[in-house]
């Protein structure tokens, strides 16, 4: 196969990440980019077409794939334009504004025979990883609680995030990265969803959520994110009848805690701790728990393209579906109904 030509429709901040990573590709070329904006193509790459209009983008024959790096309401007319165009596509999540507008796009990409798929590269975070492997080989037995949390220092949004009709705020940002992480991982249909979104330091948009997922297997997942912890932190605890798995950080550092033997009864003798008098929660006998070593996986950002290449020469099926896309998009719906009514919301019965 000759060279997979790319234009980027939004030339910001990610429009050069992606340039930044088609880069590394020998089997890649940047052909043209495009922003309304002049500023932002003013350090386009030599040798690359400069161009205001997507419409005058899509004009080049030799482009055989679109990636759409435009705010979060233009996504769908950008889908629309590059469908007829007959060009495949990579659209930057969140791949619309609600499951009505990604239903169109599927029926447009369909109709013009192109390839579609959304920006979903952290499923190759290494530390998400490393859990989906716990989960999926049962290394702490069977799991009941997931953990995902992600907290930051800098508080307010920013650029264009801070406006809620432009989809701005945390849920439509990070959260649909950690919502897909986790239906992604766990292996059931979801019951119910129960969720907190607040505006703690931003008057118009989310900055702190926390999500409640009940799944059908009787497996918990919570997603908490916050701005403005002032104590920056990623973390995962992943909970079974066979142990305890944490994770501190994106790189994954982290361990997995067995125990050697339930205790049969709780101690008659009361242990004396700085909480208190207790016998539940007394520090265990020494020996008692025991470590193992977090899987290792050997991930990055790249992969996503990686499978991207292969799909496209028709080596294997695209890793990101449209029923995977459109189920993140049902759940934030959910997640939306639930912070409004203070309830729980059955997802998908």
């Amino acid at each position: 196969m000759s060279k997979v030509k790319f234009g980027i429709i939004g030339y910001g901040f990610m429009g050069h990440e992606h340039y930044n990573m088609l880069k590394t590709f020998d089997e890649v070329e940047l052909v043209a980019v495009c922003d309304t904006d002049p500023r932002q193509v003013a350090d386009a790459p030599e040798g690359v077409k400069v161009l205001d209009k997507a419409e005058d983008l899509l004009a080049i024959d030799e482009i055989n794939t679109v990636i759409i790096s435009t705010p979060n309401p233009s996504h769908l007319e950008m889908v629309k334009l590059a469908s007829k165009a007959g060009k495949n596509i990579i659209c930057e999540k969140p791949a619309a504004m609600s499951v009505a507008e990604f239903d169109e796009m599927v029926a447009v990409t369909k109709e013009a025979g192109v390839l579609f798929t959304i920006h979903h590269q952290r499923r190759w975070d290494t530390d998400y990883r490393i859990m989906k492997e716990v989960y999926d080989r049962n290394m702490v037995g069977d799991v009941y609680l997931i953990k995902s949390q992600l907290y930051g220092v800098n508080g307010n949004m920013h650029d264009w995030h801070i406006y809620p009709e432009m989809g701005g705020g945390m849920l439509y940002d990070w959260g649909v990265h950690l919502i897909d992480q986790i239906l992604n991982m766990v292996d059931s249909e979801v019951d119910t969803v129960f969720a907190d979104v607040q505006n703690v330091i931003n008057e118009n948009v989310d900055d702190y959520f926390k999500i409640i997922i009940k799944f059908k297997n009787r497996i918990t997942a919570e997603i908490e994110l916050g701005t403005y912890y002032l104590s920056p932190k990623r973390a995962w605890f992943v909970g079974g009848n066979g142990g305890s798995a944490f994770i501190d950080g994106f790189a994954g550092e982290g361990t997995i805690v067995h125990t050697k033997h339930l205790l049969e009864n709780v101690p008659g003798k009361i242990t004396m701790t700085a909480a208190g008098p207790t016998r539940s929660f007394g520090p265990p006998a020494p020996g008692l728990l025991y470590e193992e070593p977090l899987p290792k996986v050997h991930v990055s950002h790249r992969n996503y393209w990686e499978h991207y290449l292969k799909a496209l020469k028709g080596e294997e099926e695209i890793r990101i579906q449209a029923p995977q896309v459109r189920r993140v998009l049902c759940m934030m719906d959910a997640i939306r109904e639930s912070a409004r009514t203070g309830e729980a919301i059955h997802l998908e019965r």
